[in-house]
């Protein structure tokens, strides 16, 4: 029995008034997989990331997001699958520079209304994962890059998402910090047996994809075949 896909697309089209961002965008991502999207600046990858999760409106197409609608979803409702369904990494690591590590680890849990009681072990578990042990009461300021990108993917995987998207995850960082990085998320991503879509220019981190996708105006296109068949 096939498994149910985390995510379908399905002729996803994006305009910023006459110009067209993307159209015809199809994709289909089955649990477990790791999907890279990569493609020239300015085209839209990041655009095409946060209309993946509900987070952009778009202008034509559908996406259907754990088996949820997000098309004839309200803003809400959007909101609340995403809390339940999605992780994210970015770039810019968007960690709370008033939280605590802990804190920031645990804000995901905060929003679905886990007691304290609850989330700490799981906090504590995910900062001995991503090698910040004993760090939980340090603040952002005090971190380097690569551990606040450590966080950041700690945070993004706390609430035991089905699906991860990554936009630029390792673009502040050194060739070898992101190296690890990377290591890090593909493995944390793996034991838990969620879905990564990553956007990125980085040829290192999209080598190491299920599949390698490049979006241009007229949809997705497969750049590095070596995706099974579902």
């Amino acid at each position: 029995m096939n498994t149910p896909p985390v995510l379908e697309v399905e002729d996803l089209g994006k305009r910023y008034g006459k110009d067209t961002v993307f159209a015809g965008v199809c994709l289909r991502v089955e649990p477990g997989r790791f999907i890279a999207i990569v493609g020239e600046s300015g085209v839209g990858k990041s655009t095409l990331l946060n209309c993946l999760a509900g987070l952009d409106q778009w202008d034509e197409g559908r996406v259907r997001l754990c088996g949820h609608a997000l098309e004839t979803a309200d803003d809400e409702a959007r909101a609340i699958i995403r809390r339940r369904h999605v992780g994210f990494v970015f770039q810019a690591f968007h960690v709370l520079p008033h939280l605590d590590v802990a804190q920031n680890v645990g804000l995901p849990l905060l929003l679905l209304g886990q007691p304290e009681s609850e989330r700490r072990p799981r906090v504590e578990a995910l900062l001995e994962a991503v090698g910040l042990a004993g760090l939980g009461a340090r603040l952002p300021q005090q971190l380097s890059g690569g551990q606040l990108q450590r966080v950041a993917i700690a945070r993004a995987l706390v609430h035991r998402p089905a699906l991860l998207l990554a936009d630029e995850p390792t673009g502040n960082l050194d060739p070898d910090t992101a190296a690890r990085v990377m290591d890090l998320l593909i493995a944390q991503t793996r034991e838990l047996g969620a879905a990564l879509v990553l956007v990125t220019h980085s040829e290192a981190a999209a080598a190491r994809a299920d599949l390698v996708l490049r979006l241009s105006a007229r949809g997705l296109h497969i750049t590095r075949p070596g995706y099974p068949a579902p």
